[in-house]
């Protein structure tokens, strides 16, 4: 019934519970998730992971803001994407949110480093043939500029993808969806200071949305501020339900369509 596109479980909030996980998640109709990478250093046991269970898939990149990591090379993010249940290339993209309290003091020039990631995460993805999973925050220019010169263009040769816990404006929603890509909601949608996420929410076509936890963080309405699990990813539905003027089973029922056309090798 519903599929949370996007979480964190060899996090160690939820690693070492794996069965209370699962067995909540059986509860809440929640059939399958996506299991993020966000280093290299990470990666194998997230594989690991998606390899172990049928309703787990698996991602391999290095997030934005990971630092002091092994950095891939193409050749080694695709030889990560021939394993088994590795579906997309990410978690991937900018974030230049706080530079001053998150990031030394360092301006954005000094970012180089994560654009040029993003470039090889993009050209992995459009030779191997699978979506990006995007992180975008207070990045969205850059975010969007380099998609373009690198050919994402909503293309027979794009690889497309998501922009995964998007938090941005209507306008940046409208140039992704533009680019062909799919928005992903998460438990921010339920938060009531979140007007303009209100809004996008109403924008987003059916055939383009989907569903996220982002567990073990932000955790939706009523477990604000609780450690979040694919469990709860039902409540985001139920928000977008009623903001959308529909019903939550509707919500899982196309956010979990999209979710196979999106990551085409989940089988």
């Amino acid at each position: 019934m519903f599929t949370d596109s996007h979480c964190h479980l060899t996090f160690p909030e939820l690693a070492g519970d794996m069965a209370r996980v699962r067995a909540e998640m059986a509860a809440a109709r929640v059939t399958r998730a996506l299991c993020i990478s966000t280093t290299m250093e990470e990666f194998p046991r997230v594989q690991a992971l998606a390899a172990q269970y049928d309703n787990f898939w698996a991602t391999a990149g290095v997030h934005p803001d990971s630092e002091g990591v092994h950095e891939p090379d193409v050749n080694e993010l695709l030889a990560a994407l021939r394993l088994p249940k590795v579906v997309a290339v990410g978690e991937t993209g900018l974030d230049y949110y706080q530079m001053e309290e998150r990031k030394g003091g360092r301006d954005i020039a000094d970012m180089a480093w994560q654009r040029d990631r993003f470039r090889v995460h993009i050209r992995a993805a459009r030779q191997a043939g699978v979506p990006l999973v995007i992180h975008t925050r207070a990045a969205s220019d850059d975010t969007l500029a380099i998609l373009e010169e690198e050919g994402e263009d909503g293309g027979a040769d794009s690889a497309g993808g998501v922009f995964h816990c998007f938090t941005e404006t209507r306008q940046v929603a409208r140039a992704a969806l533009e680019m062909g890509y799919y928005i992903s909601l998460s438990g921010i949608v339920t938060f009531k200071n979140a007007r303009e996420l209100h809004e996008v929410a109403t924008l987003v076509p059916d055939d383009r949305l989907l569903i996220e936890t982002d567990s073990p963080y932000l955790a939706p309405v009523p477990y604000r501020g609780k450690t979040n699990t694919p469990a709860y990813v039902p409540h985001v539905a139920a928000r977008l339900a009623e903001l959308r003027g529909t019903t939550a089973e509707r919500i899982g029922e196309i956010t979990s369509a999209n979710f196979t056309r999106l990551f085409s090798r989940v089988s």
